[in-house]
């Protein structure tokens, strides 16, 4: 069963968790964040997926994480976005030098609520790190609403050189590439509300429904229906 909630580091990020019942194979899609979990008695880190990630499920197996929103996770990892993308490595792997992270994962296996002790690890490193990026949440937002990437970029005092590289390193990919995996979670919001395909492509910002299943198939791997 999934569950998540909220979190307190604010900005959209999510505490969730699930606890697998049956084996199985599930599917992470695409959404342009990296997360922090605590799987299998070690910490991970999950990063941003340009398609969608099979996971094996083993049953009465409990996985929890804290989603970051998009461009906020290497202000945590310490890396860029684009060295974890499509990937998922023990946080030790970021951190070798340090000792904090066997301490970190003994308070974590250690917590009444691992989610709540996750965002706390969390909370000490973006209180540590650089301030949020205004860009960051204005390249989200412009991409969110089906803005061009030239005129992102124009909005943005910048480049498209410089929006690229700057997406690289804070999303994972570059801004193309972040527009069609928001688009794509918005349609399967609406989707998911009950709305009808043809109307769902066309509020979306596709073409027509062929090119929302076409897109769709691509990012997830499987048809929308299946979704």
């Amino acid at each position: 069963m999934y569950r998540e909630r909220g979190s307190r580091l604010g900005g959209g990020a999510v505490v969730w968790g699930v606890r697998s019942e049956a084996a199985g194979v599930g599917l992470v899609l695409p959404d342009g964040c990296m997360d922090l979990l605590w799987f299998d008695g070690t910490l991970q880190v999950a990063g941003p997926d340009t398609r969608a990630y099979a996971v094996e499920r083993v049953p009465g197996t409990l996985t929890v994480g804290v989603r970051f929103a998009p461009g906020t996770g290497p202000r945590v990892f310490g890396v860029p976005a684009c060295e974890l993308t499509d990937r998922r490595v023990p946080l030790a792997d970021l951190w070798p030098a340090s000792a904090r992270v066997a301490e970190l994962g003994e308070r974590v296996a250690a917590a009444a609520d691992p989610g709540a002790a996750l965002e706390a690890v969390a909370a000490a490193r973006l209180a540590e790190g650089e301030p949020d990026s205004a860009w960051r949440r204005g390249a989200v937002a412009a991409l969110a609403r089906g803005t061009g990437v030239r005129e992102t970029a124009e909005r943005l005092g910048l480049s498209e050189r410089q929006l690229r590289r700057r997406s690289l390193a804070a999303f994972g990919y570059g801004p193309k590439t972040l527009a069609r995996v928001l688009r794509m979670q918005r349609a399967l919001a609406l989707a998911r509300g009950g709305r009808p395909l043809a109307e769902v492509a066309a509020v979306a910002g596709y073409a027509d429904q062929a090119h929302l299943a076409r897109e769709v198939k691509g990012l997830a791997g499987v048809p929308i229906s299946a979704l």
